[in-house]
């Protein structure tokens, strides 16, 4: 292949050789061969079909293009650095295959608009993976919850025993949360699918294009309106890093619950082996690695974040060398954020719940102290002096180490006259959870239709 430069023809002196190593991008953009090399395919199909190409070099074209991907797949392409990026090396090694018609390919296009619909095409293929992953998550949380939905634990705020709540009611507060996910993901690539081709460098082509075939044939919407803003901005990358940072947000809350779930101090869950290590000192040590290692990634992917706007923040129309910089924190978003779905879908089946520990911990804290209060309005007395009675009570149970369950009804008469004997219907666990049997509560009948709701709302 020869590594002359396809735009030389302006210069008198040769690259300095490391400018061309600092300013390549083969080294990472190459990961784009397939989506760079359809572009291509539809743009000849295009150019052929307004006779600015005619059917032979269409074919040739379109032939060569598919051996170079067929070698690239079978690791027998020589990439070039001196080429600079994959466009250039994959029009190189397509003019050493098939002579001028390879020349004619880049008629009517430039590499800025062609990189820009690379990137929207690359983008588009992982999004539908990263949802393809987050859906079996989500599948994951929704059969561990219909098997968890009478298992009670304790719901907690600020980390201390609020009130009592089950398990599967807990794991659907996630799979809601990453619904949300799963729909930002959605609308961020409805607007992203707009095509840049054929915006050429910045102004547009004297050539008779089509773009509305070329974005047919390459499934976009449609094209980009205006071809300054086609090739200049990556509003659509920083938007997808923008909710991948939400939802590792919500994977790194989740991977500390795991954290502290399976810890000795609670013992809430058992996490398989396959997810952890051991300690290269201490035998008896098994760590939550895999949860852990998300939750570090997380500022990974909040800092391509960052890099991406502030990139973008000072760049005068149209297109600028910066835009090199888009790919990197871009690519490795996906990977990580694609990783870390994945990882979390096979973990979630491999979690045991230890469910006498989570309720010996409900049991713990005054878990039912709301429900006394409630017991108490609905007998007549005011919320708020209902709150002061049931405090009374707290603190007499705080003194004696017993729960309010565990007083008799004569203690807790004497805090207040209203009290009867039906009162033990609410200060057990299972009537306080059974009591919130309303949408969205923690009630056993409701955590089963929100898992039926869930499951006809997934594709």
């Amino acid at each position: 292949m020869s590594d002359k430069k396809l735009w030389s023809g302006r210069f008198n002196e040769p690259t300095d050789a490391f400018v061309e190593a600092f300013t390549a991008s083969v080294d990472f953009d190459r990961r784009m061969y397939r989506q760079d090399i359809a572009g291509s395919i539809a743009h000849a199909t295009m150019l052929a079909r307004q006779a600015i190409l005619d059917e032979d070099e269409r074919d040739a074209i379109i032939d060569g293009l598919q051996q170079i991907r067929d070698d690239i797949e079978q690791d027998r392409f020589e990439w070039s650095v001196e080429l600079e990026d994959v466009h250039m090396n994959i029009e190189a090694a397509l003019t050493q295959r098939i002579g001028d018609a390879g020349k004619k390919l880049h008629t009517g296009r430039s590499r800025n608009d062609q990189v820009a619909t690379d990137i929207r095409l690359y983008l588009r293929d992982a999004l539908q993976e990263i949802l393809d992953e987050l859906r079996r998550l989500q599948y994951a949380l929704l059969d561990l919850a219909e098997a968890e939905a009478e298992t009670i634990l304790p719901g907690f705020t600020h980390l201390q025993t609020a009130q009592p709540i089950t398990f599967g009611h807990h794991l659907m507060a996630w799979f809601e949360m990453l619904d949300r996910d799963a729909e930002r993901l959605s609308d961020c690539r409805s607007r992203m699918n707009r095509m840049p081709l054929g915006a050429a460098a910045l102004a547009g082509t004297t050539f008779p294009i089509d773009r509305e075939y070329t974005a047919e044939l390459l499934g976009f919407d449609a094209p980009c309106a205006n071809s300054l803003d086609a090739v200049s901005d990556r509003d659509f990358a920083i938007e997808f890093s923008s909710a991948a940072a939400l939802l590792m947000m919500h994977l790194s809350r989740f991977s500390e619950e795991i954290v502290v779930w399976s810890s000795a101090q609670f013992g809430f869950i058992t996490l398989s082996d396959s997810f952890c290590t051991g300690s290269s000192i201490m035998p008896q040590k098994k760590n939550p690695d895999v949860p852990e290692l998300i939750r570090g990634k997380t500022g990974r992917v909040y800092g391509h974040l960052f890099s991406l706007l502030t990139l973008m923040k000072a760049q005068p129309l149209a297109y600028n060398k910066d835009n090199q910089e888009d790919k990197e924190p871009l690519f490795d978003t996906i990977d990580n954020l694609k990783g870390s779905l994945k990882v979390f879908a096979d973990m979630i089946p491999a979690i045991t719940p230890q469910r006498e520990a989570m309720r010996d911990a409900a049991m713990k804290g005054f878990a039912t102290a709301t429900d006394l209060a409630d017991y108490l309005v609905r007998k007549g007395l005011p919320f708020r002096d209902a709150h002061e009675v049931v405090g009374k009570a707290v603190a007499l149970g705080v003194e004696q180490k017993r729960d309010l369950s565990e007083m008799s009804l004569d203690e807790l008469r004497g805090f207040s006259p209203l009290i009867g004997a039906d009162v033990f219907d609410i200060l057990t666990l299972e009537g306080s959870v059974a009591a919130r049997d309303h949408i969205g509560g923690t009630a056993p009948h409701q955590v089963r239709l929100a898992i039926g709701r869930a499951r006809q709302r997934l594709p």
